[in-house]
């Protein structure tokens, strides 16, 4: 497995903690840059070969295993179910109210284990043990959010890329590093008069609704009755409240190994606060590979 200096855990570390105690440990990992390749159409993303048997194995021996992702929960179903449909670029605009109530179950999708937890949009939408559920204050914004995209798409800068998501908006700039002052401030300009929150993200800026959800407080929220150890795998700034709250959880006395899935657009701030450093979503799938090993060799997985 390729990893890069400067990392204070090795591979054979995380490895030993993980199948010491399984049942009580929590892995959580992003999507994009993590278990998939960055690719210039975010609808072309997909998870790399041999992935999801993984995912799937490791979903039903530990604790918990959750993809955590600023992406749409109903994309995650469908890269992660092993049954993947055509990209449908309206899917994404539908919020979970618009949809029929047997959709809010995920249990009738093929290939998705109840075991694994989704969550999407930073913890505004979740799939956890099969069933659908969205943050109770994200009722009110899905209009709203779509308004405020329709406005990006007519007046923002020539050359950025709109991404309604239902309840967020992504500002793409990716291949045009020349537009990042102009979708930043336009971003925030937005924010300023819709009320919603700007982020800054890889090659983009989303805008999200004013609710306290992050990826540290889905953690947070997921870690509750487990006692670890615990493992986020990130890649980009998105990541970083994980990290932070990966330190909350160490200094109550858990386990925690804080996870990169290193590439040329790594933030200094991620490279300087993680624990083990990989070379990119194949060495992400080496070090999974090696954790399922592991577990199922010890006779404790579930």
């Amino acid at each position: 497995m390729l990893t890069n200096q400067g990392n204070k855990a090795t591979a054979e570390q995380v490895v030993a903690a993980v199948a010491a105690s399984p049942e009580s440990t929590l892995i959580a990992t992003d999507f994009d840059g993590t278990l998939s390749l960055i690719v210039d159409d975010p609808d072309a993303a997909v998870p790399i070969p041999g992935a999801l048997p993984v995912l799937q194995d490791l979903a039903s021996s530990l604790g918990e295993l959750a993809v955590i992702s600023g992406r749409p929960v109903e994309f995650l179903v469908d890269r992660l179910s092993g049954q993947l449909t055509p990209a449908d670029p309206t899917a994404a605009d539908q919020s979970a109210a618009d949809q029929p109530a047997a959709d809010q179950s995920a249990a009738d999708q093929p290939g998705l284990p109840d075991a694994l937890t989704l969550v999407g949009l930073y913890g505004l939408q979740q799939i956890r043990h099969g069933v659908r559920s969205d943050h109770p204050e994200a009722v009110a914004w899905p209009e709203r959010v779509a308004a405020v995209a329709s406005t990006a798409k007519t007046n923002g800068p020539a050359g950025m890329r709109v991404e309604l998501k239902g309840l967020s908006i992504t500002l793409h700039y990716r291949g045009q590093p020349q537009l990042f002052d102009q979708v930043e401030q336009y971003a925030q300009e937005l924010a300023a008069t819709s009320g919603l929150v700007s982020r800054t993200a890889r090659m983009s800026v989303e805008l999200h609704p004013p609710i306290d959800v992050d990826k540290g407080t889905v953690v947070l929220s997921l870690v509750h009755q487990l006692a670890g150890p615990v493992l986020f795998l990130g890649d980009d700034v998105g990541d970083l409240p994980a990290f932070d709250a990966l330190d909350t959880l160490a200094d109550s006395g858990l386990q925690v190994f804080r996870i990169l899935a290193q590439s040329e657009e790594s933030d200094a701030e991620l490279l300087r606060c993680a624990d083990l450093i990989l070379d990119g979503p194949s060495a992400v799938l080496g070090l999974l590979s090696e954790i399922q090993a592991a577990v199922l060799g010890t006779g404790k997985n579930l």
